[in-house]
């Protein structure tokens, strides 16, 4: 499974009142790394449930702050599948200022949990863990 890499530019928007990214955000941030790391892998949050009937609920995150990142700053989020289970993914995140090799700032490990139209835990379905891994 490769790693998957997202760039974003850290706004107003993100900051407290110091222009420090606020700590939560960062949970923003990995949420739509891993949205695009899926949709690398040819799925889209939006069709999983119309077409599989699965989507996903967070189950459980850690994440560690190492360093701040500030407003204006350029961040890379590598995304990788860390774990597949029959019904739940863990990925694993980390946040580099400026470069994939820059200082690390956050590192983040996030356990979903596949759920059905009902809000069921259910199976993955198997096309969607063959994407996942390939």
């Amino acid at each position: 499974m490769s790693d998957h890499v997202l760039s974003i530019r850290v706004y107003y928007e993100d900051t407290d009142a110091g222009g420090i990214v606020y700590h939560a955000n960062y949970l923003k941030f990995c949420e739509r790394a891993r949205t695009e790391a899926l949709r690398a892998t040819g799925f889209e949050l939006s069709n999983l449930l119309f077409l599989h009937n699965v989507q996903f609920v967070v189950h459980s995150a850690e994440l560690q702050f190492l360093r701040s990142a500030q407003l204006d700053q350029l961040l890379y989020i590598v995304t990788k599948v860390t774990e597949v289970r029959a019904a739940s993914i863990l990925y694993n995140h980390r946040i580099y200022l400026e470069a994939v090799d820059g200082p690390l700032l956050c590192q983040a490990d996030i356990r979903l949990a596949a759920v059905d139209s009902q809000r069921r835990l259910c199976k993955l379905p198997k096309i969607v863990v063959k994407g996942i891994k390939k």
